[in-house]
């Protein structure tokens, strides 16, 4: 990083943007395999916030490597990097009051926990989609397993690349015994818990 930057603080604090918003901001961190459901959870919850009249927005995992991660490859060094340039983009969503609701693999606990760091641990909410393997493969979505089992794909999660589960996530979701609404009101209710509307 350069030497001749620095930070440019805002006039407006933290509790006026609460205030303008009527919420506190948060991440929600959406992991698990491909084909396991998390965009389409990310994308209900997003609906569910605002239809309470809250502010969110979905970062997508595949629609961040349209623009702001469109130069990365999927090599654990790019996935990483990926991770990062999302993490600083949904820090900066909370700092303007918003919550970010983040959906990407992001296989490694290592990556994950940078998440946390960049984010804040306060403003973190890491939801685990812990959908079996044999059910992920089975919905294929994207055709990405075959691909990966025909040796057409490398590096691909769950084929061979590893997937590391979290020993601790804040809320854990399977979309294999669960449908798509109970899992959301799962998520949602864990959403107001943090943010303090609701008792713990």
């Amino acid at each position: 990083m350069s030497t001749n930057l620095r930070w440019h603080g805002s006039h407006l604090s933290l509790e006026d943007r609460c205030r303008l918003m009527r919420q506190r901001p948060l991440t929600v961190w959406f992991t698990g395999l491909s084909g396991a459901g998390k965009s389409t959870l990310a994308f209900a919850l997003e609906r569910r916030l605002v239809a309470d009249g809250g502010a969110a927005f979905v970062l997508d995992g595949d629609n961040v490597r349209h623009g702001l991660c469109s130069d990365l490859n999927f090599s654990a060094e790019a996935r990483s990097e990926n991770i990062r340039r999302v993490a600083e983009v949904a820090k900066l969503f909370n700092d303007a009051g918003l919550v970010s609701i983040c959906s990407l693999i992001s296989p490694l606990l290592r990556d994950r926990e940078l998440a946390r760091n960049i984010i804040g641990a306060g403003r973190y909410l890491e939801v685990y989609v812990s959908t079996p393997i044999a059910e992920c493969e089975r919905r294929d979505v994207k055709g990405l397993y075959a691909k990966a089992r025909a040796g057409a794909l490398k590096d691909f999660t769950g084929v061979d690349m590893s997937y590391e589960v979290p020993p601790r996530p804040d809320c854990q979701v399977d979309t294999s015994c669960m449908s798509i609404d109970a899992c959301a009101d799962v998520i949602f209710k864990a959403v107001l818990e943090r943010q303090g509307r609701l008792d713990a």
